[in-house]
């Protein structure tokens, strides 16, 4: 199973878009600074994920998501809730 996930900067309410196999470690390892591409806006909320059952699916729609302006980041949020997973906590996004 892989991950399509996006975080929100809870230092300047930007956002970043990505994929995963092990949604839980990738989120740790962008809050640890261990990403250079997020060190520099940590702390990361997870504000929306979803799963897919392949990693070429979950690149496809990662793809799709990565150039969304931040109002249609946040549309897109709203629209496509997140699936309820145990352990894995979702933030509501802030309008930046």
């Amino acid at each position: 199973m892989y991950f399509v996930y996006i975080l929100q900067s809870q230092k300047n309410s930007s956002f970043y878009k990505g994929s995963t196999n092990n949604l839980s470690r990738r989120v740790a390892e962008h809050n640890a600074a261990k990403d250079f591409s997020t060190a520099r806006f940590i702390p990361w909320n997870l504000v929306w994920f979803t799963q897919k059952p392949s990693k070429s699916q979950a690149m496809v729609l990662e793809k799709k998501i990565k150039n969304l302006s931040i109002e249609r980041t946040l549309s897109f949020i709203l629209k496509y809730p997140s699936e309820k997973v145990p352990g894995i906590k979702i933030e509501k996004p802030i309008h930046p």
